[in-house]
């Protein structure tokens, strides 16, 4: 029974103990004083150089360093550094809330504590929002910068942007600095921003240039020009060759500036391009240079010009086919015309006859009075043969005589004036011109034998 009441005793003895052993090690262990005058300027377009003084009354047995961070927006970065130097360069954040924080530390001395943070800041200058954004920059073929971004959503349409920028290019390639890259208007209420590039993630090589194509029996042999920028042996190429029209090929990867391909088509059509690359042991870049102008070579036959024949062709002919029908119908008209029946021509010529004669007697009283004159005289030639005549059968006779002779005569008169009138009027000129003198003939010979009896 007295075990267990021995046991909580113990635990608060131990307790104690170790309360007691942390509290005398701390009253032996000195915290470190602060550095002082901590304070930071600009050396170069958004590059800072922080320095502060050493701390006061350090021991000599201390082995001094300095521990600096970064605080971002409240955050701090994992960047922590520990060195012996009294500054710290690093790049600013202009559009950001920035902080630098320094403590003093002994090495390897377990006598003492690292001092308290000591900070200071660097605010952000102009209105949130109106900085410049997706900064992207492309250094092409070693030769020129080429830098891009968007306003930013809270910047007025009439914000100036100015890209400014600070580099040193060395001789070796392997050794390029960091480029610095600042972006501000001359407004104080636009935000500034600032960017570090690593210019060897940014290179694009130029175009290849000078692109030729050779064909020997089976090969190609493909050949360009090499770079004037870039160190020997500093990119390596790609050639893209397809057979016809199909943009769908090959790669062949190449170290040089030349390519042969094996094993074509003497009878095809070959097109090749080509495109360059930087290499990792000289630029850590992932650009790839512009697919060059592309070449052809051989000649490949086109199955279109065959289509388009067999579609034209027939369609031609068929097109030509009907107007040549139509054509030829309108020919046949002209060439034969149809032929008039008679019937039908004397059925018309006498149904107008008739109905001019009826009209002309309405409307032309000069026609109606003529009749009218001719009917007179001969009625007057009857009485004047009838008062002549003493012999009442031989004036009969007379009478008959001179009468029928007389109708005779206005009858063939009639008759030919109808078809006089009818030869102008009935459109059959040719036709009708010779019945007319046939009308005329018969109408001679009838008026005289009727004279003569």
């Amino acid at each position: 029974m007295a075990a267990p009441a021995a046991a909580p005793l113990l635990r608060l003895l131990l307790l104690a103990v170790c309360w007691l052993v942390a509290a005398g090690t701390a009253a032996g262990a000195k915290i470190l004083p602060s550095p002082s005058n901590l304070n930071y300027s600009f050396i170069h377009i958004c590059t800072l150089n922080w320095t502060w003084n050493p701390p006061e009354n350090i021991s000599s047995s201390c082995n001094l360093e300095y521990s600096s961070d970064i605080v971002i927006n409240g955050v701090p970065e994992d960047r922590r550094e520990w060195s012996k130097s009294r500054f710290r360069v690093t790049d600013a954040h202009l559009n950001e809330e920035m902080h630098l924080r320094v403590r003093s530390e002994c090495k390897n001395d377990n006598t003492s504590e690292p001092s308290s943070w000591v900070e200071t800041p660097l605010l952000p200058k102009g209105i949130p929002g109106t900085a410049a954004v997706d900064l992207s920059c492309v250094w092409h073929n070693l030769e020129y910068m080429a830098c891009t971004w968007r306003p930013g959503e809270n910047a007025s349409s009439d914000t100036n942007y100015t890209l400014f920028y600070c580099l040193t290019f060395p001789k070796v390639t392997s050794t390029y600095p960091a480029i610095t890259i600042l972006i501000r208007d001359d407004s104080e209420e636009i935000m500034p921003v600032c960017a570090s590039k690593n210019p060897t993630t940014l290179v694009k090589p130029a175009t290849p240039r000078q692109l030729t194509l050779s064909k020997t029996n089976d090969r190609i042999d493909v050949k360009w020009s090499e770079s004037e920028t870039f160190p020997g042996s500093c990119l390596h190429y790609e050639v893209k060759c397809f057979n016809g029209d199909l943009d769908i090929g090959q790669i062949i990867p190449s170290e040089m500036n030349s390519v042969s391909i094996a094993g074509i088509d003497a009878n095809s059509k070959y097109t090749c391009k080509v495109r360059a690359k930087p290499k990792r042991e000289c630029y850590n870049s992932d650009f790839h240079s512009d697919w060059s102008e592309e070449k052809s070579i051989g000649e490949k036959r086109d199955s279109a010009i065959y289509v388009v024949l067999i579609i034209t062709i027939p369609s031609i002919v068929a097109v030509s086919t009907i107007i040549l029908l139509v054509y030829l119908k309108r020919l046949k008209i002209l060439i034969l015309p149809p032929i008039p029946d008679p019937r039908e021509i004397l059925k018309r010529m006498f149904g107008e006859q008739n109905e001019d004669a009826q009209s002309s007697a309405k409307d032309d009283p000069m026609n109606a009075f003529d009749k009218i004159i001719i009917e007179e005289e001969i009625n007057s030639l009857i009485l004047t043969e009838t008062s002549e005549s003493t012999n009442p059968d031989k004036e009969n006779s007379k009478v008959q005589q001179v009468f029928s002779g007389t109708t005779v005569t206005f009858f063939c008169s009639a008759f030919s004036a109808l078809v006089s009138a009818l030869c102008c009027k009935g459109g059959y000129s040719g036709t009708l011109i010779v019945l007319e003198e046939e009308y005329n003939e018969m109408e001679r010979k009838g008026c005289m034998e009727a004279l003569d009896a």
